[in-house]
């Protein structure tokens, strides 16, 4: 409608008129979701070594029909499949984790099975603490395969198994990007608004702000559940979201973001 009103590109207006960190939000603001989450997928891949972190938080954390969109997405803007792409800019186990979530194959909306869940308990601790070596291929199959409804089922029944929580067996039996990324499916399937608020803390925490991860999570939250993610935050760091943000950014482009934090979502 811009362009048809006035005869000029938006998107090349804001380029030209704006800089730093505040247009960085206002242009992720400019995409669809897909769009958006397509974008920071090949920034993630693109150049000299890669961003696994984004990579993690979004095809690990997306329904099945926003990573067909995403798919879609990437291959109109980008000329290139991006299981293509997962596949020459990774390696190994994680690798295969990537292309697992970028299959969009989980199963959704079916009844939960505690036969099933006691089974797949059993096989991860067979996969796991009963073996010598960590057997990837059996975790893979059950983390990037079942309901979040049905992974939930999962992780309690192995607690009673082998008296340990899920969490911790992971950390003991991987490490990389494939440990983290096996803990992101899991920290959705507990509590997927405490995984979003742990991300948006560590983005400013310590010295230095992870700006791409700030944006990244309140671009792609605040009109969803931005809500639950404030009240997690509140929770797990006794400071509001809010606060944070005053504290570690400045200027229009914390103007954009508390605006974009007070908007709750849906």
């Amino acid at each position: 409608m811009f362009k048809t009103c006035f005869g000029r590109d938006l998107i090349h207006d804001l380029k030209s008129e704006l800089g730093g960190k505040f247009e960085d939000v206002i242009l992720a603001l400019m995409m669809k979701p897909d769009e958006f989450d397509a974008y920071e997928l090949k920034r993630a891949m693109k150049g000299l070594g890669t961003d696994e972190d984004a990579m993690i938080e979004i095809l690990c954390t997306r329904s099945n029909k926003e990573i067909q969109a995403i798919v879609s997405a990437y291959k109109t803007l980008y000329k290139s499949a991006l299981e293509k792409d997962i596949q020459g800019d990774t390696s190994g186990h994680f690798k295969r984790l990537m292309i697992s979530m970028s299959a969009g194959g989980r199963q959704e909306g079916q009844a939960v099975d505690m036969n099933k869940a006691q089974q797949d308990a059993q096989r991860l601790h067979q996969a796991g603490e009963k073996r010598w070596g960590t057997d990837e291929s059996a975790f893979n199959m059950i983390m990037a395969s079942q309901s979040y409804e049905q992974l939930k089922a999962v992780f309690e029944a192995y607690q009673r198994l082998s008296g340990k929580d899920i969490e911790k067996s992971i950390k003991s039996e991987m490490s990389g990007n494939l440990e983290l990324g096996m803990l992101a499916i899991v920290k959705c399937v507990k509590n997927r608004s405490g995984y979003f608020a742990e991300k948006l803390y560590k983005s400013m925490k310590g010295a230095g702000t992870d700006d791409r991860g700030l944006i990244r999570v309140v671009v792609t939250r605040c009109e969803v559940d931005m809500v639950q993610i404030k009240q997690q935050f509140q929770a797990m760091y006794g400071q509001s979201l809010e606060s944070f943000i005053k504290g570690d950014t400045s200027g229009d482009y914390k103007k954009v973001l508390l605006a974009l934090v007070s908007q709750g979502g849906y």
